[in-house]
C-alpha cells in the first residue's frame, strides 16, 4: 500500500471516531515517533557481550525454567 492511499484511508477514517478516540491516535501517532529518540542504540560488540553474558549464565544454570516463570507470574 502506498503512502498516499494510506493518507487517503486514514483521512477518511478519521473523521468517524469520537474526539477521545482521535486524541488517543494522535498520542500513539506522537509516542511512535518518539521510539526512536527515547533508545539508545547499542554497539555491535555490546550486543554480542550481552549475548555471550546470558548465554554463560544459562551454561552456569542461572536461570528459570518456563513453568517456573510462569508460576512467578501468576503471583502478580
Amino acid at each position: 500500500m502506498t503512502a498516499t492511499a494510506i493518507k487517503k484511508q486514514v483521512d477518511n477514517y478519521l473523521p468517524l471516531l469520537s474526539t477521545k478516540q482521535q486524541t488517543l491516535i494522535l498520542e500513539m501517532i506522537k509516542s511512535f515517533l518518539n521510539v526512536d529518540n527515547d533508545t539508545e542504540r547499542i554497539t555491535l560488540r555490546q550486543y554480542n557481550k550481552e549475548i555471550n553474558d546470558a548465554v554463560a549464565r544459562i551454561e552456569n544454570g542461572n536461570s528459570v525454567s518456563h513453568k517456573d516463570a510462569l508460576k512467578e507470574l501468576s503471583k502478580w
